[in-house]
């Protein structure tokens, strides 16, 4: 990592909370500035270490920061996803393309060295192929937040490309994490079902039962931020997003999965819109360019990862039931 400070924009947010807690633990809490425009949930974020207010659409309120507290590298994390980007169209489309000029921009002039802004599986489509998708394929988006990312990842080509600048990508696949809520994604059944199965006992899923996805236990997915960040760019030769898998399953893998820990559980399948979104997408990952280039390996798998959100959920419900 640079020697400068480091920036993380949204970090309220279900993947910006853990990654400041990490990038404080590794580069030190005073290097890492925690930013949102709402405050975290997570009080350790705010009391960790340096938070700012601060609204991404705001040019000059970003350039503020990034000048009072010596930035040189930016998490730019902030963005609308794919479910709720469906019902604000053209506010998730100016949130997440405008803020992405912004620190664009700050680069192109100099103002700041390196860049990561994470892209997501939700750049494919019905016509890209669903299983093993590859580095490299057909990508026609069908929802908002998919027709975003995929033109975020060319505009990232392009200023490396046209400006030098030194930004980095990955496609993220669903998310699975116990220590932030999820971001309103059509993968967060995923995150909901183990809350649910410990609480009530049951769950009713907004999607089908066969419905496989590629997903991610979210200690893995902030390893591969940090690390596809802090490697050498020679390392980094694709521009636009690596591919990154962890796992794939359906909710009734999953379902069956909590029944070995909770043999009660009951899950019922109600499928909504996500449910649309949800088949546009690839069942399965091919990440190779990301582990033949940068190392990338995950330690996560459906097994490992239901022990560790089962226990550890456990733990906030009964916190939670502490009086005194």
């Amino acid at each position: 990592m640079a020697a400068g400070n480091i920036l993380v924009i949204g970090a309220a947010g279900q993947i910006g909370v853990e990654l400041v807690l990490q990038l404080r633990s590794q580069f030190g809490a005073s290097r890492v500035i925690a930013s949102d425009v709402r405050m975290p949930s997570v009080e350790e974020v705010i009391q960790g270490g340096p938070f700012e207010n601060l609204n991404i659409l705001n040019d000059q309120d970003l350039l503020r920061v990034v000048e009072k507290h010596n930035i040189d590298t930016v998490y730019h994390l902030a963005a609308m996803l794919s479910a709720t980007a469906e019902k604000q169209p053209e506010k998730a489309w100016d949130l997440n393309m405008t803020s992405l000029f912004y620190v664009l921009d700050l680069a192109k002039h100099g103002k700041i060295k390196r860049i990561f802004w994470p892209s997501s599986i939700a750049v494919f489509g019905p016509t890209t192929p669903r299983h093993n998708t590859p580095q490299l394929t057909i990508c026609e988006p069908s929802t908002v937040y998919g027709i975003s990312k995929l033109a975020g990842e060319q505009w990232c080509s392009y200023y490396h490309e046209k400006f030098g600048v030194d930004v980095r990508s990955i496609r993220y696949p669903g998310l699975i994490s116990h220590k932030s809520a999820p971001g309103g994604g059509t993968t967060d059944y995923a995150v909901e079902i183990f809350h649910e199965a410990l609480k009530h006992g049951e769950y009713a899923c907004f999607l089908q039962a066969d419905a496989e996805l590629p997903m991610m236990f979210m200690e893995d997915a902030i390893r591969a931020t940090i690390e596809i960040t802090d490697i050498e760019a020679s390392r980094v030769p694709i521009r636009t997003s690596y591919n990154l898998a962890g796992m794939s399953f359906t909710p009734e893998q999953i379902a069956n999965e909590v029944r070995k820990h909770i043999p009660e559980f009951r899950m019922t399948y109600e499928p909504d819109f996500r449910q649309q979104i949800a088949a546009s997408w690839p069942a399965s990952i091919d990440d190779s360019a990301a582990r033949e280039h940068w190392g990338w390996q995950a330690n996560y798998d459906l097994k490992r990862t239901s022990e560790v959100m089962l226990q550890e959920i456990r733990k906030q419900i009964q916190s939670s039931r502490v009086t005194f």
